[in-house]
C-alpha cells in the first residue's frame, strides 16, 4: 500500500465519489488507512454525502483513528446515538446462526401479527419433534413460524427456512407500518425484502452487505458502515427494533404459530 501510494499522482483521487482512504476506513482496514494518511491523504476531505473518512471513523470502533481538527463539528447527536445503538445491537445479537428467515416489524405486537397472518398457535408438544428435525416433514414445518414481542415491535422467525421473508408474511404484517425481512441463505447469501404499508418497496436486497455507493443518502451510508456483515442486526435496526438480547432471533419465541395452507 505504501509503495502504491508513493507512485500515484494524487493519493486523494476519487473513484465512485470516494478516495482510497475513505474505502480503507469503510472496510475497517486501519493499517491501510494509516499508511494512506502518512502518504498525504486527507481524512477530512468532504465527500460521500458529508461523510469524510475522518467523520466516518468517528462512528466506528476506532473513533480516535485521526486527530479531529480544531472547530470540526464531529458527529451530530443523532449520528452519535445511531452509532451507539448499532454497537449495542450488534453485541446483543452476537450469538445467532447463519441459516434462518427473519421478519422485523415496527409497532406491531405478537398478538396482532398472528391475527394478520391468520395463524393459529402451536403447542409445545407439537413443536418438540419439529425442533428436533425441522426437515423431517418440510411441507408441514415450513408453515410454522415463531413470533416474539421486542421493544419497538415484533420479530417473526423460522430457524430452518425462508418463510418470514416471503410476501405472504411481510405484506400483511406491513399494513400501516414497515417490515424488513431477510433469508440468510448459506448457498446464495443474505436476501432481503422491504415491505411498507402492504406493498413491496424493495426486493433482492443485501442487508448488511456494505454497499456504500454515492447514490445513498447520508443516513443510508452510515447504516451500511455500521452494520457490515450484520444482516440480522441491520434489518432489526431499519425497522426500529431495539432488541435487548438474541432470544427473539434464536428462540424460544413468545409464540409458535402455524400459517394457513398456501402454495409455497
Amino acid at each position: 500500500m505504501a509503495e502504491l501510494a508513493r507512485r500515484v499522482d494524487d493519493v486523494d483521487a476519487e473513484f465512485d465519489d470516494r478516495t482510497a482512504l475513505w474505502t480503507a476506513v469503510f472496510a475497517h482496514r486501519l493499517d491501510n488507512a494509516r499508511t494512506l494518511v502518512a502518504a498525504g491523504a486527507d481524512p477530512w476531505r468532504p465527500m460521500m454525502a458529508g461523510w469524510s473518512p475522518g467523520r466516518l471513523a468517528l462512528a466506528g470502533p476506532t473513533p480516535d483513528l485521526f486527530p479531529i481538527p480544531a472547530g470540526h463539528p464531529g458527529l451530530t447527536p443523532d449520528e452519535a446515538a445511531t452509532a451507539a445503538e448499532a454497537h449495542r445491537l450488534i453485541a446483543a445479537l452476537a450469538d445467532i446462526d447463519d441459516y434462518m428467515g427473519v421478519a422485523c416489524v415496527a409497532d406491531l405486537t405478537t398478538t396482532e401479527a398472528a391475527r394478520r397472518l391468520e395463524a393459529g398457535p402451536v403447542d409445545d408438544t407439537t413443536m418438540e419433534p419439529v425442533l428436533e428435525d425441522p426437515w423431517a416433514d418440510p411441507d408441514a414445518h415450513l408453515g410454522i413460524v415463531g413470533i416474539t414481542d421486542v421493544p419497538g415491535g415484533c420479530v417473526v422467525t423460522q430457524p430452518w427456512g425462508y418463510i418470514p421473508s416471503t410476501p405472504e408474511v411481510t405484506l400483511p404484517l406491513s399494513e400501516g407500518t414497515v417490515c424488513y425481512s431477510l433469508f440468510a441463505n448459506p448457498k446464495s447469501g443474505d436476501q432481503g425484502l422491504v415491505s411498507r404499508d402492504g406493498v413491496i418497496e424493495d426486493s433482492d436486497t443485501l442487508p448488511g452487505g456494505g454497499d456504500a455507493g454515492g447514490h445513498l443518502t447520508a443516513d443510508e451510508i452510515l447504516a451500511e458502515y455500521l452494520y457490515q456483515g450484520e444482516a440480522v442486526a441491520y434489518v432489526c435496526a431499519k425497522a426500529g427494533l431495539r432488541l435487548l438480547d438474541a432470544r427473539a432471533i434464536i428462540g424460544p419465541p413468545d409464540l409458535w404459530v402455524r400459517l394457513p395452507e398456501r402454495d409455497r
